[in-house]
């Protein structure tokens, strides 16, 4: 990689050039020009694009995901009935032209339940990652490009956190928060943004003695713009794909809190709190839709959330790209 030192060169170019989203051997390929920083970007991010859409698996995880999320944006507006409306006379009915699901211990329509536990789902997951995203990329990047006392420091209080056992101690915080959505997305962000400063943190330890990184401190560019312009973006690929394979596991979190009775309240059609009222009639013959429904929400979520991840860590490692 080229440090600019040419003469004629202003700090700006400079600084453009010693970006990290460059393709090796481009300035050797154009003949030693140097090739714009944006034409470089555009053609890595075409080259993604070209290897996500070839993984199978990665396009129908984004069918998925898509779907998922127009249904919980029109979910209301689709649904045949109310997802709250009881009706105690007509518990437990088998899946018909009426009820397509079917209906569950309080007589609710199980298919709009199902689409309301969707919007329910997607709106916790989304959330809950971008917020540790956001505690977690900071504190990394502070760990990773300070180093000394801070990087002690912020290590340190990140493997307090991780000794924590998860599902217990989102227990305890929603316990003692109380119930209800906020107290579920509180809990699994502060147990669940360690993993991604841990990744953010090696990222960053890894570059931030790059070439391209000296070339922006010989200019004079400050840390804040180094992080943000040169070693964030070249950091947040695993980050990204870890982000998108944890918004599955959010789910299964938030459904396991709500299965034991901690999470959203007894009367919320959550996924998990449909499967923990239909477990006394697992083994009744003609009720198996009762759990059946709401388990398969939770299976086919986290696998289309987990096939995009994985196509899109295929597509952004270039170890992993093979020949395709």
């Amino acid at each position: 990689m080229t440090t600019p030192t040419s003469a004629g060169g202003s700090p700006a170019d400079a600084d453009a050039t010693s970006s990290g989203l460059v393709l090796p051997g481009a300035d050797a390929a154009a003949g030693g020009t140097t090739v714009p920083l944006a034409a470089r970007g555009s053609g890595q991010l075409a080259d993604i694009r070209r290897r996500f859409v070839r993984n199978r698996l990665a396009m129908v995880g984004l069918a998925i995901v898509t779907v998922l999320i127009v249904l919980a944006i029109i979910g209301p507006y689709v649904t045949p009935y109310d997802a709250f409306e009881q009706n105690l006379a007509n518990t437990l009915q088998p899946p018909s032209a009426d009820h397509w699901f079917g209906t569950d211990v309080l007589g609710r329509d199980l298919f709009s339940g199902i689409v309301y536990g969707c919007r329910l789902a997607i709106l916790v997951g989304l959330l809950t990652v971008a917020f540790s995203l956001l505690i977690g990329l900071t504190l990394g990047a502070v760990a990773g490009f300070k180093g000394g006392a801070w990087d002690g420091i912020i290590a340190r209080f990140i493997d307090v956190f991780l000794a924590f056992p998860p599902l217990v101690g989102a227990i305890v915080i929603v316990r003692a928060v109380g119930g209800g959505v906020t107290p579920v997305i509180v809990a699994l962000v502060a147990l669940g943004w360690m993993t991604t400063a841990r990744l953010t943190r090696g990222q960053v330890l890894a570059l931030r003695e790059a070439e391209y990184v000296e070339a922006a401190r010989s200019i004079g560019a400050d840390n804040r713009r180094i992080v943000m312009r040169h070693v964030l973006p070249n950091a947040i690929a695993p980050v990204l794909v870890y982000a998108f394979t944890n918004i599955g596991v959010v789910i299964v979190a938030m459904a396991s809190l709500s299965y034991l009775g901690i999470g959203v309240p007894p009367d919320v059609p959550e996924w998990g709190r449909l499967i923990s009222q239909a477990t006394p009639f697992l083994r009744v013959e003609g009720k198996a839709h009762l759990w059946l429904a709401p388990a398969l929400a939770i299976a086919i979520t986290t696998l289309g959330f987990a096939f995009v991840a994985d196509g899109m860590r295929d597509s952004l490692d270039p170890k992993l790209r093979g020949g395709n």
